[in-house]
């Protein structure tokens, strides 16, 4: 068997091609310097290609287990039998040890005239794979299944997962895989509230950069293997090759830890930071809460003095600012500044924010319409909709066809003449409904409106790279991988009280990194959890990631807007260690660990109140001491023993090291 390893920061990735050339299959994941590889099954019923690790399975090689391809021609036949027929390898392992960095194997059927090209990529220890299928004959095919990948794990049969809904999405949940099949997924067009592309078990994990629809399936076999496909949904009608066309799947993102769940976040937070701009966030102040629809240019000012007097960096103005938009059914689409809400103009608004030394920022949903907007009265042939039937509408709204390139071009031209236009430093880009009813199913609709989104969101980064975008969808239905690289901050979700946005959070973090997670103060009450907790609580819950402010300040009192001014000033010295820092969960907070600080934050979850109690920490130098308050304390002591807590309902501590 040819092998070849992909070496990340402290896992290898192993993967080979029989001699037979008829697959490719794990070796080997795990922990410098692995060698053994998942157990397989026996073959006495069954083809070899059904109880192996394979790396990705297709239909005609592999028979009775789980499948990742499936492509059929004219005929009707929908078995390949590709042959391995080359490698293509990119040195670079990382801390230049010998390994690869990238890693095409190639193989081809030359019945069908079907190439396949199998990547990979390793950095960090994550592991990004996609599929290439190239039509080399002369007959259109179908491709009627098409993951991203399969991934193999090693060891281990519970199954962890995020699950949901509108108001309480990333809700951790666990199962036990003896055998059988679980599957999570979206047929929404959009990622979705009810599960996250996102599977773990023990240190392994699997994510996948897709906007649209898509399905992640853990599969345990009867020898206990677990091996998990990750990819986008098929339409009823499959997607169509025509000959000499190449389609190419998302990436599908492995991860490893020794770590565990804790340390396996850690690969994934810092897989997403080498995408990200690295920005320090700026505090924001969104005006939704205070005023929904409700937009008057003079309430608006009062508001933003109040926040600049606070701290505040940025001041957001959410929905409602455009022609039309008294309420939800009604200006979508009609991109204009309404000048009976800023009878000065836009302009005369943001140089008043200006003045007090905030810069401006503007909510926008660009991919939907009202139906009694303009936009729908002179383009209804724009709306995504299924001929001859009443469209289905969704929170009064429909959705733009985003497949067609005249359509792309609208919303790009909507998003560059405001940007260009105004002095816009901040952009809230939201969703709210699903892509539902859709009309002919023969067209890769999902693949064209996911890319013209993200063709869309690359060009706004290149084009306006000043600005910073937040992505939104309802909350937490467009959180992923593919998002996470083009966005800078994600809003994890619409409810905003203490206690279920704390455990939201927590279920975030197990994929994805703090400086994409948008946390807003409000004054929100609690939809499972309706328990009473501090002001000082919620600042702590909100600092933990992307702080802004969303409560009505005109209703605060001195005394709020006095902690609230300590807490602020508090976040601008830790912010770039919250966004940039290495994060280890703990018994009853979270820490983020630099090179000489650490920040901790810890909230009581139970019923208060309660004894005192110490929380032991991680992530330090035991040999070092570090300052806590007042105190210096040895770092074996802190990892061992910890630090006090108990006297309040939370706490926000800065420790650091007093001999670096």
């Amino acid at each position: 068997m040819k092998t070849w390893t992909l070496r990340g920061a402290t896992t290898s990735y192993v993967v080979g091609v029989p001699d037979h050339g008829e697959w490719a299959q794990l070796v080997a994941w795990g922990p410098h310097p692995v060698t053994g590889g998942p157990s397989t099954g026996t073959e006495h019923f069954l083809p070899r290609a059904d109880v192996e690790p394979l790396e990705y399975a297709v239909r005609g090689v592999r028979y009775t287990a789980p499948v990742d391809l499936v492509v059929s021609g004219p005929d009707g036949v929908d078995e390949l039998r590709p042959v391995f027929v080359e490698a293509r390898e990119t040195a670079g392992g990382a801390g230049g040890a010998e390994g690869l960095a990238e890693l095409e194997l190639v193989f081809a059927d030359a019945v069908r005239g079907v190439r396949l090209s199998l990547h990979y990529r390793i950095e960090g220890d994550a592991v990004e794979r996609w599929v290439a299928v190239r039509n080399d004959g002369d007959d259109v095919l179908t491709l009627h299944r098409h993951d991203s990948a399969g991934f193999t794990v090693p060891t281990g049969k519970t199954v962890k997962y995020l699950w949901g809904e509108w108001n309480s999405e990333f809700q951790q949940a666990e199962l036990t895989l003896e055998r059988g099949r679980f599957t999570v997924n979206s047929a929404q067009g959009i990622t979705g509230h009810s599960y996250s592309p996102f599977l773990a078990v023990g240190g392994y994990g699997v994510q996948l950069a897709w906007s649209g629809s898509w399905e992640l399936t853990a599969d345990a076999d009867t020898t206990g293997t677990v091996r998990i496909q990750a990819g986008r949904t098929s339409s009823s009608q499959g997607l169509r090759l025509q000959p000499g066309e190449t389609w190419t799947s998302p990436k599908a993102v492995g991860a490893c830890s020794a770590e565990g769940a804790d340390g396996l976040a850690r690969v994934f937070h810092e897989y997403e930071r080498a995408r990200s701009r690295r920005r320090t966030p700026k505090v924001l102040y969104n005006s939704w809460f205070a005023t929904e629809f409700d937009i008057r240019a003079e309430h608006q000012l009062e508001l933003a003095k109040k926040a600049a007097g606070i701290g505040v960096e940025t001041f957001v103005v959410d929905d409602g600012w455009f022609i039309g938009r008294t309420d939800d059914a009604g200006g979508l689409g009609d991109w204009e500044v309404d000048p009976a809400k800023f009878p000065q103009g836009l302009d005369t608004f943001i140089g008043q924010l200006k003045e007090l030394g905030l810069d401006f920022g503007l909510w926008v949903e660009p991919e939907s319409v009202n139906p009694r907007s303009r936009l729908a009265a002179e383009h209804p042939e724009w709306i995504l909709r299924t001929p001859n039937r009443e469209p289905v509408l969704i929170r009064n709204q429909l959705l733009l066809d985003l497949s067609r390139d005249d359509v792309a071009e609208f919303v790009w031209q909507t998003l560059d003449r405001l940007l260009s236009t105004y002095d816009i430093t901040y952009l809230k880009w939201d969703a709210n409904r699903p892509r539902l009813d859709s009309g002919d199913q023969r067209r890769d609709l999902d693949g064209r409106v996911v890319n013209n989104l993200y063709a869309i969101l690359d060009r706004l980064r290149v084009e306006h790279p000043k600005v910073t975008v937040e992505g939104c969808a309802g909350g937490g239905a467009r959180v992923d991988l593919g998002m996470a690289q083009r966005v800078d901050t994600l809003w994890p979700s619409d409810n905003t009280a203490p206690l279920d946005r704390l455990r939201i959070q927590q279920g975030f973090r197990t994929g994805f990194a703090p400086h994409l997670m948008s946390s807003w103060v409000t004054d929100a009450e609690g939809t499972h959890d309706d328990r009473e907790r501090s002001l000082d609580f919620r600042f702590h819950v909100a600092m933990a990631g992307v702080l802004g402010i969303g409560a009505d300040l005109s209703r605060w009192t001195d005394d709020q807007l006095k902690t609230a001014a300590r807490h602020i000033e508090q976040y601008k010295d830790i912010r770039d260690l919250v966004v940039n820092g290495t994060v280890y969960g703990l018994q009853d907070g979270i820490q983020y660990v630099g090179t000489s600080r650490s920040v901790v934050f810890l909230w009581e979850t139970g019923t208060l109140p309660t004894r005192p109690r110490r929380v032991p920490l991680a992530g330090l130098d035991p040999a070092k001491n570090y300052r806590v308050g007042s105190e210096t304390l040895p770092g074996s002591y802190l990892l061992q023993v910890g630090v006090a807590f108990g006297d309040a309902d939370s706490q926000c501590l800065v420790i650091e090291a007093v001999d670096c």
